[in-house]
């Protein structure tokens, strides 16, 4: 899954051999859907070890402004406002309403929350869906991206202890 110590530290220099799996799937969903990167103002909402943090690395890697928001950022939606490329992984039902994102900008809901027995993210679907070019699902987005991602570390594992270090076996 991408999670040792060592692993964060080579995620940090560019050089990791296992991407953590959301963020490698969040990266994914956004490379097929041909959204540029480079010189975008993207926002983290979310900080943790898991989503958060490797996703705001990754980003930067690919040449993006990286802000990253958490629970003690003074005016979160002045924030959002001014992401490009908002990735919204905060643990926290519908925390996201269409008014706090920038027309147009790309929305990615990693958040899977339960209310009233219904499945729901981080993001208001409805508002959001008005406001943004494109938005991930909850269920359906994010998470079968970070299980094939899961599935690609596996084959990379593989590879490697197979003798080919380029992941080519």
């Amino acid at each position: 899954d991408g999670f040792t110590y060592a692993n964060i530290g080579r995620l940090a220099e560019d050089r990791a051999r296992f991407v953590p799996c959301t963020p490698a799937g969040i990266l994914e969903l956004l490379d097929r859907e041909r959204i540029e990167i480079a010189g975008r103002r993207a926002v983290v909402v979310g900080r943790s070890e898991i989503v958060g943090k490797p996703a705001a690395m990754l980003l930067l890697h690919r040449h993006a402004t990286v802000t990253v928001c958490h629970s003690r950022t003074a005016d979160l939606a002045a924030e959002t406002r001014r992401a490009d490329i908002l990735v919204v992984a905060a643990g926290r039902p519908r925390l996201v309403a269409g008014d706090m994102v920038k027309p147009g900008a790309v929305v990615v809901d990693v958040g899977i929350n339960r209310v009233d027995g219904t499945l729901v993210g981080d993001v208001d679907f409805v508002s959001v869906a008005a406001v943004a070019s494109a938005v991930t699902p909850v269920p359906g987005g994010v998470g079968p991206m970070t299980v094939a991602m899961l599935l690609a570390n596996t084959l990379r594992a593989f590879e490697l202890a197979a003798g080919d270090p380029a992941g080519r076996a």
